[in-house]
């Protein structure tokens, strides 16, 4: 039981400080300012959930392959390795506002090719349009597809995914599941719901500390406890 709540809160603790202020906030926060709320929402966190448990299955099966006793210390050398990256770029940042222009640039343009692509096919024929659409969009919003996508592919390869695969591997994966939900979903539905005013209040900068502190303190008590076969 002790595991799973340790699991948890450190799934938790961990999502909320490696989400805030990330490139998918920023992109949720503004695709709630262009399209219907609901479907942003759901369609970001239905691929947070999904690489959440991927990540979570990774890292629970990792001791299946490498021996526990390894995985245990190479995610210890990881939470390290990452508060010290997220010290540096709390340190080395150059401003809180470039990361959300970066974003909002990419959207922008997105939208503009939309636009004019709807435009050019105002005039085609109604079911010609629907038999051409892609099979996924004949199921689910195009909106609900498109804020899924940018968010599935933001977070892969991402530091909170490697984090919580580490995570997984090292606690109750069932655990870090619930936090890592639970996270995702209280920072996602900030981001759709308080919009771009509240993604450019967020300095990037306290949560880079805040999360680099964090990691080394997951680190250190990683380290003070005894492995166990």
């Amino acid at each position: 039981m002790s595991t799973l709540v340790q699991g948890f809160s450190k799934s938790l603790a961990m999502t909320v400080l490696s989400e805030i202020g990330d490139k998918t906030f920023f992109a949720a926060a503004i695709l709630a300012m262009r399209h219907p709320r609901r479907l942003v929402l759901s369609g970001c966190l239905a691929a947070l959930i999904v690489m959440t448990i991927l990540s979570a299955v990774v890292g629970w099966a990792a001791p299946n392959l490498i021996s526990r006793k390894w995985t245990h210390h190479i995610t210890t050398v990881l939470f390290f390795g990452f508060g010290l990256w997220s010290l540096w770029d709390g340190f080395m940042e150059s401003g809180d506002d470039e990361e959300l222009a970066e974003v909002e640039a990419k959207l922008d343009a997105d939208w503009k090719n939309n636009t004019k692509t709807v435009k050019e096919g105002s005039k085609d024929d109604d079911e010609l349009k629907k038999k051409s659409r892609p099979f996924l969009t004949q199921f689910f919003s195009p909106i609900f597809l498109k804020a899924f996508s940018i968010t599935f592919f933001g977070e892969w390869g991402d530091k909170s995914q490697l984090a919580t695969i580490g995570l997984a591997a090292d606690e109750d994966p069932f655990g870090v599941v619930l936090g890592g939900i639970i996270g995702q979903a209280l920072c996602t539905t900030a981001a759709v719901l308080g919009g771009k005013s509240l993604a450019s209040q967020i300095s990037e900068k306290i949560v880079a500390l805040s999360g680099g502190v964090l990691f080394i303190v997951f680190g250190i008590q990683s380290f003070l406890t005894p492995f166990e076969s």
